[in-house]
């Protein structure tokens, strides 16, 4: 039986826990204030960059791996004995992170198949923890990729952000443009779809912006079943746990909480509550 690597980037903010039991190998992109290069979630971790950004008068920069980082580490991976490898990346619509997998991947002519999940943060945590759970299952490597395939199809994630203010100087605000005129006071709410940021809505609070996303989130199961979710959080504790315990309630699974890392919180900023749910 093939040995199959799972990887992914430091975008999916997946728990240490998760990467450890899962055993995800985890490829970390980089955060810049001014002259300073972070490795996000090893030089630099969340709560002392949410920190750093509320100090810091300009807004910090980030930068994806190079097709140099991502040989070194494929090649440590085949050295170590693993046939195959899946690297899923946060979506191509956000970041050159997969393109600059891919590259890595064609230079070597390995089996190493590089996996666009049109999602971010904890959208593509779920990935590869289905990825990894497929791995552990004994499943060939055409059943994983299916299965991720499946996985990418039913996975939705939905978040609201304290202002849009991030979204729109960092460049990343998609299909969501619409929003940027509303009040001050306005929660945005923005879904992603098809790898990209969309408007989802407004609220009047973070409080009824929860609502509006619990409400979201079961409209969206369609005759789906929710199986799994995970919410993240920047700087917005109190928010995830109640995001976390509604969900709970709607869907009755539970799920878990993990902390929007650097990299995504150079974009969304301060006070970012959201969720990816797994449905099937």
């Amino acid at each position: 039986m093939s040995k199959i690597a799972i990887v992914t980037d430091s975008t999916s903010d997946l728990t240490p826990a998760q990467a450890i039991e899962y055993n995800i190998h985890v490829r970390p992109l980089y955060v810049v204030f001014g002259d300073t290069m972070y490795k996000d979630g090893i030089d630099i971790h969340p709560d002392e960059f949410y920190d750093k950004l509320k100090a810091s008068q300009t807004l910090p920069t980030t930068s994806q791996p190079s097709p140099g980082e991502f040989i070194e580490l494929y090649e440590s991976l085949l050295a170590a004995g693993y046939d195959s490898i899946v690297s899923i990346h946060l979506s191509s619509g956000l970041s050159g992170t997969a393109a600059a997998a891919r590259q890595a991947a064609e230079t070597m002519e390995k089996d190493i198949h590089v996996f666009d999940s049109h999602s971010i943060s904890a959208g593509v945590a779920i990935q590869a923890v289905v990825a990894a759970r497929a791995v552990k299952a004994g499943k060939t490597l055409p059943e994983v990729l299916e299965i991720l395939e499946g996985c990418r199809k039913n996975v939705e994630v939905v978040f609201t952000l304290n202002t849009l203010e991030y979204l729109a100087k960092g460049g990343r605000i998609g299909k969501a443009k619409g929003l940027l005129g509303s009040l001050l006071n306005i929660k945005p709410i923005i879904k992603v779809e098809e790898g990209i940021y969309v408007d989802a809505g407004k609220a009047r609070s973070q409080k009824q912006a929860l609502e509006q996303m619990v409400e979201l989130f079961a409209d969206l199961a369609k005759g789906r079943k929710a199986v799994e979710f995970i919410v993240a959080e920047g700087m917005a504790e109190a928010s995830g746990r109640h995001l976390k315990a509604r969900l709970e309630e709607t869907f009755g699974i539970e799920g878990i909480i993990c902390k929007v890392g650097p990299v995504v919180g150079v974009h969304t900023g301060p006070g970012t509550v959201g969720a990816a749910v797994l449905y099937e």
